[in-house]
């Protein structure tokens, strides 16, 4: 088995793969090994019909595709892990020779990672947000939780306020006509939490126990159900509960029944530093997002499509994933959205290019910095991967090859160009 590899423009590369004539007359014998129980011939039991006989009836190249199709990953596979090159995409496969007694060859062409020109990277000027919590977050944030521990009073001597929860009973109409999807019943609305669409809740407020009310809205022109979008609606909405939400007293005992700590005063310093803690993390992720944004706009490359298709097509596959673990399935969500296939992808691309270029610089940091890895920190990120995973972290060693832990390498390498990049940050 040999490789040639001919640069193309574009960082695109035709890799030509020859397979010996031995190794493919190897491949059609195990194709034929597969196939001689399904074909019949005259005087032969099935499954006994000679190779030979079977080729001069139906053709010498009876079993090439076969044959062919069981190759070419091989043989792609094994000459790719010994290319040079870094290949960032699937390959475009095209036969070259297929003649029994002679090489197998095909040409490949594909992608190769893009040389990258990095511009300013060392020394970005960006201005940090302040990591002091104000006296209006702590009190926003001890409303929140104010919240959580609210309890609902039913309430029968007024009408609808803003912020009450109001069980009703609902069905919609389109044109006079009720549409699926659009009835409800014992439906705990909160008012002023924008549930439901347009003004819906705002027209029941000032309403009683027992009203009906016509409620008119109209569906925004993005609704997910294709023949609702932009559409005037009525619901006939029925009034059968009102309770008041009754927030507790910010004092010790509420610092005791939410938190370990004994007094208010305790439990606001203790929601102070934590609030503090998420504010210098959120700054960190800023100032990391808009340094790397700065290194993309100030460095050079050239992105083959087929390096972003790549891309596009992993994001698809981890979204799919991600809503299996939800009990959906991508079709599902299709359905519920109204989105089609053609378009996700179309909206994941502007996203999949910014990752790539994302990789790319920080990549081009790590390699400029000579940002080394060892094998003792390759070591540490497996332990913690094994923390997570609960699993012994020796027997997590073992499953992993040296394919996963190269991986590894250059992830970590990228995060330490990440906080090479923050920590010049001026």
């Amino acid at each position: 088995m040999s490789l040639q590899v001919e640069k193309l423009e574009n960082n695109k590369a035709k890799l030509t793969i020859e397979v010996s004539a031995e190794e493919f007359d190897a491949a059609i014998e195990q194709a034929y090994q597969k196939n001689k129980g399904k074909m019949s011939v005259p005087g032969f039991r099935k499954g006994k019909v000679p190779r030979q006989m079977l080729e001069k009836m139906y053709g010498v190249g009876v079993f090439y595709e076969d044959a062919v199709n069981a190759l070419i990953p091989e043989a792609y596979a094994k000459e790719v892990e010994n290319c040079e090159e870094e290949i960032v995409s699937q390959p475009s496969i095209d036969v070259v020779q297929v003649e029994k007694g002679k090489p197998f060859i095909f040409t490949a062409v594909v992608a190769l990672k893009p040389e990258v020109k990095l511009g300013k990277y060392k020394g970005l000027k960006i201005e940090k947000e302040s990591a002091e919590v104000t006296d209006e977050e702590l009190t926003a944030e001890l409303d929140r939780v104010r919240e959580q521990n609210s309890r609902t009073i039913p309430v029968e001597d007024r009408a609808v306020e803003n912020g009450d929860v109001v069980t009703v009973d609902y069905e919609g109409f389109v044109d006079g006509v009720a549409f699926e999807g659009g009835k409800g019943t014992d439906y705990p609305l909160t008012i002023g939490s924008h549930t439901f669409i347009d003004t819906f809740e705002e027209q029941l407020i000032g309403k009683n126990i027992g009203d009906d009310v016509e409620v008119n809205v109209t569906f925004p022109e993005e609704y997910h159900a294709e023949e609702l979008k932009g559409k005037a609606a009525m619901f006939k909405v029925a009034i059968k509960e009102i309770k008041a939400k009754e927030l507790p007293e910010l004092d010790d005992d509420f610092a005791q029944d939410v938190s370990e700590f004994d007094t208010l005063d305790e439990y606001k310093e203790d929601v102070k530093k934590k609030l503090a803690e998420k504010k210098e993390k959120q700054i960190k992720t800023e100032v990391e997002n808009k340094a790397i944004e700065m290194i993309i706009e100030d460095a050079k490359m050239d992105i083959p499509e087929e390096m972003v298709d790549e891309q596009v097509k992993q994001m698809a596959e981890d979204f799919a994933r991600r809503l299996q673990g939800q009990g959906l399935d991508i079709e599902q969500y299709f359905k519920f959205t109204g989105l089609t296939p053609q378009k996700m992808l179309e909206d994941m691309r502007p996203q999949a290019v910014k990752r790539i270029q994302s990789r790319l610089v920080l990549e081009a940091v790590a390699e400029a910095e000579k940002l080394e890895v060892t094998d003792e920190e390759v070591d540490k990120e497996i332990e913690e991967m094994a923390a997570m995973y609960q699993m012994e972290a020796d027997k997590l060693k073992e499953l992993i090859g040296d394919r996963e832990k190269a991986s590894m390498k250059k992830d970590i390498a990228v995060q330490k160009a990440v906080d090479f990049v923050v920590a010049s940050v001026k």
